[in-house]
């Protein structure tokens, strides 16, 4: 399994044709204590750099992006028992959801993880 990070600080896991997305460890400091997560229903349609979920900080709510666009298969039920999840463990448990890949292509776009260091370095 591969992973890969976007300039909206996502991250995603793919294995196949299945990826999983969550948001990374730099992202969930910037939003502080997570409250609230809105996660999209399987059968969603996702488009790339389209909105996807939503995540409610004690400081603001942000967006959360697809990274490649694709179909939802499921969403991390945990999240929705236990938002802090996303600050406890961001890039693990704290998942968002995950989707059935529809342009694999999509993915070529994205960052390793070097790249990913390298970019949250230079902010």
């Amino acid at each position: 399994m591969s992973r890969l990070y976007t300039q909206e600080h996502e991250w995603i896991d793919v294995a196949g044709d299945t990826a999983t997305v969550g948001i990374t460890d730099y992202a969930q400091g910037q939003l502080g204590d997570v409250v609230f997560v809105d996660l999209p229903e399987a059968g969603t349609t996702v488009a790339k750099g389209g909105e996807a979920a939503v995540v409610e900080s004690v400081k603001a709510a942000s967006d959360v992006y697809a990274p490649v666009s694709g179909t939802v298969i499921e969403a991390n039920p945990a999240l929705v028992e236990d938002p802090a999840l996303v600050n406890n463990a961001p890039e693990g448990d704290g998942w968002f959801f995950r989707l059935t890949l529809s342009d694999p292509a999509e993915l070529d776009g994205l960052m390793d993880k070097a790249a990913y260091d390298a970019f949250v370095a230079s902010l």
